[in-house]
């Protein structure tokens, strides 16, 4: 086990700025070698940062392909804008780095199996840093499908739900001003299942995706697409440049996915309406009961119905052992949120942040490793495909070339989320006492 790594770090937007900032310039065990944007003003911002912690002055590059050649950097975050990351990620593999990607899509299954090739040659562990696999509800989920509490699974489902217009896809937006997001780019030239990963990773760890189970097919439909201009003619008026788009991305995708086990998933994507609040509408359901999200209640068998608001005392008695070390370290020590989660009160940015960096340490195979990255990578492309087609069914690769069938065993740590490990050997917080 390395007492310490260096890496290189690509992207400071807002995302790759608040990950840095909040969670890797935080690490004593993580030396941020090089940072590379194309905004000298953002490195300087990120410099500061790591300066301001104690942490080395890092370099400042804006081409990462300085961090690609540098033989001392052991792993590369990469967390710059979706169409961008599988070209960097496959330069990063192949110089034998461990690479992290932020979440998101790959535009083409090309790519998809352009980072396949390269792990096959190289062995170069590839991780997608879904955060909300590390999220307190889905964990404990986690936990108590792992403990056959929920019988026999049947059926999940999962949404990314979230009203996109204001705080992200118009985001600093003026009148006739220049669109800021990338994003935005996406949703008018392309009608997809664009973000899937946030609902999708956890469920694919319930249902042991890539480890005895892999998804078979996959069949999207996608609504008419008048949101954006709805809000953009409100907005900014009738005549400007905005609401004259062609906006091609429905305002609600549903995809239902089957599995080789006989399981069905459904995911919507709905970022585009208004809507009451935030969601990722997790549920699990299974021969001996049920979870969802949306009414925050566990029902088990023997349990009477209606049941809504209970998950305070499932979290009492099936908390997962990871998300009980955060609660009782943010409890006994009152770290500030703003420190060390971002936005969110469970830890979700800082755990996925520590999962993929003990991997490094350990030189192991990471949490979420190469098959599930690609597998969420590819639903876009996938979706966008079945949508063309008016909703036909579509092959899901298996990116693990029938190895799902008879898998490795995970590696044991307290990031695992292949089975429940309680592992007190190293601290999700190692500074904090």
């Amino acid at each position: 086990m390395k007492e310490r790594i260096k890496v290189g770090y690509i992207g400071l937007g807002r995302r790759g700025m608040r990950m840095l900032t909040t969670g890797i310039a935080k690490m004593a065990d993580v030396e941020v070698k090089t940072v590379c944007d194309l905004c000298e003003d953002k490195m300087q911002k990120a410099k500061e940062s790591l300066t301001k912690d104690g942490r080395p002055e890092p370099i400042t590059t804006t081409d990462y392909k300085d961090i690609i050649k540098d033989p001392e950097i052991e792993a590369v975050f990469i967390m710059t804008g979706w169409d961008n990351r599988p070209r960097i990620a496959k330069e990063a593999m192949l110089a034998h780095k461990y690479t992290a990607i932020e979440v998101g899509c790959a535009e083409t299954l090309e790519e998809c199996f352009d980072l396949l090739e390269v792990y096959e040659k190289t062995g170069t562990p590839l991780m997608m840093l879904e955060n909300c696999c590390y999220g307190r509800f889905e964990l404990m989920l986690l936990n108590m499908v792992k403990q056959g509490l929920f019988g026999e699974l049947v059926h999940c489902t999962g949404a990314y739900a979230h009203y996109l217009t204001a705080v992200e896809l118009f985001r600093g937006v003026e009148k006739d001003g220049e669109v800021e997001h990338y994003r935005l780019g996406h949703y008018i030239k392309g009608n997809r299942e664009n973000y899937p990963s946030h609902e999708l990773g956890p469920i694919c760890k319930y249902l042991g995706i890539n480890r005895g189970n892999r998804m078979v097919s996959l069949s999207s439909f996608a609504s008419k697409s008048v949101g954006l201009s709805h809000y953009a003619k409100e907005t900014y008026g009738e005549d400007s440049r905005h609401a004259k788009v062609d906006y091609k991305q429905g305002d609600i995708v549903n995809t239902i996915i089957t599995c080789a086990g006989g399981e069905t998933i459904l995911l919507t994507l709905d970022t585009t309406l208004p809507r009451t609040h935030y969601s990722r509408n997790i549920s699990v359901r299974g021969t001996k009961g049920m979870a969802a999200e949306e009414t925050k209640a566990v029902l088990l068998h023997g349990m009477k119905e209606p049941v809504r608001d209970n998950l305070a005392e499932f979290y009492e008695k099936y908390e997962h052992p990871l998300q009980a070390e955060i609660q009782a370290t943010i409890e006994r020590s009152g770290v500030e949120n703003k420190v060390f989660f971002g936005a969110h009160s469970d830890g979700i940015d800082w755990a996925v942040l520590r999962a993929f960096v003990e991997s490094v340490k350990a030189g192991t195979q990471t949490p979420i490793d190469v098959y599930d990255t690609l597998t969420l990578l590819s639903i876009g492309a996938l979706s966008q495909k079945s949508i063309d087609g008016g909703g036909i069914p579509v092959e899901v690769p298996d990116f693990t070339r029938g190895k799902w069938q008879n898998r490795e065993p995970a590696v044991r740590s307290k990031y695992c989320l292949d089975e429940i490990v309680t592992d007190n050997s190293i601290k999700v917080f190692p500074h904090v006492e």
